[in-house]
């Protein structure tokens, strides 16, 4: 047979699924994949079965089930002051990560150039290059992996289609600040640019902190694919569903590729997450919730050698480990996940040029006697 030329060379398996078979393999502690080990809500389960026994079990209509496009649509109306219309501006999808493939093969095309910010999550640039499209990266560096908006400006040209940004930021934990949104703000205006904005973990901010979404923005939603997620939030990864919200010029080519890749999402699961979306507690709480894992899972760390990143968001803690040794930070991460049993994540594998600052990214979305006994493991370092 004709040898089959690669559209992606460089691609191997992701370090996901690395990190966690490997865990697997020697019984590590799991804080590299982004999953929960605690139970989905179960009142949550219980609206699926019960949308199951009322017989919602053939295809969903392929923009997704109406009552949980008007749910979005309220919650990002009361949230943001956003109006969408659940008819011609939201999609539900199989999953934050399908909606973006979706929405960068929708409106980029060859030869078009789209920045991202490095450390980026690994599913931007290959579904650009799928889409012949060119990538241009910028790098942030720690501590605060703050965007150099100046940079930003020197790559912008007639050729930029698009702007990829993610709020809160996996894996660094930070957010946008409104001085980002001033800067992103005034470059984009009177420019051709779409913005792609990954916001699965809006939900998950602390402190107090505003989560700077595009939907707060008129300027910036009139031009923006939104991506999120239930499967964040919601205890409920394997679920795999989320959503696209854009105006109905982008919405409408989203769909024609949306059709075609997926055509309809798991209805039963869908008419349950609407149901369970009409009482807001189910996610004004969150952040109150999984802020008590962050904060518990830091006062652990700080008795060990790791140094401390800031986290503003989502549900993972990044620590520099240059007081322990000067290995590669993936070296460092197999030989802590066989030696300690305690599996992490790399950050050098989200930079095109693994660009290693000595950065390891855990997940505390765990239950507290986990985390407890991951740090009991990690202060023996």
């Amino acid at each position: 047979m004709t040898p089959i030329i690669s559209k992606l060379p460089q691609t191997g398996t992701t370090i996901f699924t690395v990190m966690s078979a490997l865990a697997n393999e020697v019984g590590a502690i799991n804080l590299s994949q982004g999953f929960p080990d605690f139970d989905t809500p179960p009142r949550l389960v219980e609206l699926v079965n019960t949308a199951m026994k009322n017989g919602h079990n053939q295809y969903a209509p392929m923009p997704g089930v109406m009552a949980l496009r008007e749910q979005i649509a309220q919650k990002t109306e009361r949230l943001y002051g956003a109006v969408y219309n659940p008819e011609t501006e939201i999609t539900i999808t199989a999953g934050g990560t399908q909606a973006i493939f979706t929405a960068i093969t929708a409106v980029v095309n060859p030869n078009d150039e789209v920045i991202i910010f490095e450390p980026a999550f690994d599913c931007y640039a290959p579904a650009i290059k799928l889409a012949g499209g060119i990538v241009k990266s910028l790098e942030l560096s720690p501590p605060d992996y703050r965007i150099p908006w100046d940079m930003v400006r020197r790559l912008i040209n007639n050729k930029t289609r698009m702007i990829i940004l993610n709020t809160p930021h996996n894996p660094t934990a930070t957010i946008l600040q409104q001085e980002d949104i001033d800067e992103l703000s005034a470059i984009v205006k009177n420019q051709d640019i779409l913005i792609l904005s990954d916001e699965v973990y809006e939900h998950l901010i602390y402190d107090g902190e505003t989560h700077h979404g595009m939907a707060r923005y008129p300027e910036l939603q009139k031009r923006s694919f939104i991506v999120a997620s239930f499967g964040k939030p919601f205890h409920a990864t394997g679920w795999k569903v989320g959503y696209c919200m854009a105006p109905a010029f982008l919405m409408q080519e989203f769909r024609k590729v949306h059709q075609f890749l997926v055509f309809s999402v798991n209805a039963p699961i869908q008419y349950a997450i609407a149901e369970y979306l009409k009482d807001e507690n189910t996610y004004l709480s969150l952040p109150d919730f999984f802020q008590q894992k962050r904060d518990h899972f830091r006062k652990g760390l700080e008795q060990t050698r790791f140094e401390l990143l800031p986290c503003a968001g989502t549900y993972f803690q990044s620590v520099t480990f240059n007081n322990i040794t000067d290995e590669k930070d993936s070296d460092f991460a197999l030989r802590l996940t066989k030696e300690f049993r305690v599996a992490a994540i790399p950050t050098s594998v989200f930079y095109t040029q693994g660009t290693d600052h000595h950065v390891l990214r855990f997940c505390f979305a765990k239950k507290q006697e986990t985390l407890d006994k991951a740090v009991d493991r990690l202060i023996k370092l």
